[in-house]
């Protein structure tokens, strides 16, 4: 079955940067790949409901980003890889939060309702404070 491992967070000051990683495994059909997966980013800070970040479509080319992280998160995808990334910069308090990716097999859409989404990583937690 389907799996996502989330990476790549910690703790940071306000202004810096990380990146995360969601590598994608377990696909349950041959010649099934990550470029046939919807791919999202959410994240749920203490006493709040989770929330979308961002989503990228199978095959990469069309991403979305909630308002709050436009302009300092950037979404890609390498499907030789099988892995996702989550590029944040000028990171601030309110970002701190776990993050979850998660995936779907579906083509040509980006989805930023948790509703869509199949398979959900175990969360990575990010930390922005000084």
């Amino acid at each position: 079955q389907l799996q996502l491992v989330e990476s790549g967070g910690g703790l940071v000051q306000p202004g810096g940067s990380l990146r995360l990683s969601c590598a994608v495994s377990g696909f349950a059909a041959s010649g099934d790949s990550l470029d046939d997966y919807v791919v999202g980013w959410f994240r749920q800070a203490p006493g709040k409901e989770r929330e979308a970040v961002s989503s990228i479509n199978s095959s990469g080319a069309t991403t979305v980003y909630a308002d709050s992280v436009k302009g300092r998160f950037t979404i890609s995808k390498d499907n030789a890889k099988n892995t996702v990334y989550l590029e944040m910069n000028s990171l601030k308090s309110e970002d701190t939060a776990v993050y979850y990716c998660a995936a779907n097999r579906l083509h040509g859409i980006v989805a930023m309702l948790e509703i869509l989404y199949k398979t959900w990583g175990q969360g990575t937690q990010v930390t922005v404070s000084s």
